[in-house]
């Protein structure tokens, strides 16, 4: 079965669209992955309307961090929590929610 499915990829061709070549830019790029260097992403799993600011306080007591910590919303219930440690994320990790 792995043989057939090896053989069947090895005669994949791309088509000439398929083939153009996309330029990705290295300008920005560290500063953008170091800045989410130390985050998580999170989703709040609801469909109701919630208190942005309600949520992100609630988080932060049940975490036990301060008010120095980001939480971003980054999207349609979905935030990144930065920290200043590994060991800070680590913790929150393994303890969660």
């Amino acid at each position: 079965m792995a043989d057939e499915m090896a053989d069947s990829m090895n005669k994949l061709r791309l088509t000439s669209e398929e083939e153009e070549i996309i330029a990705i830019s290295d300008e920005g790029r560290l500063e953008r992955l170091q800045s989410c260097n130390l985050s998580l992403i999170g989703k709040f799993l609801t469909c109701k309307p919630f208190n942005t600011m309600a949520a992100k306080n609630t988080i932060k007591r049940a975490w036990g961090v301060d008010g120095a910590k980001q939480i971003l919303e980054v999207g349609p219930n979905l935030f990144q929590f930065k920290f200043r440690s590994d060991f800070e994320m680590d913790r929150i990790l393994k303890g969660g929610p």
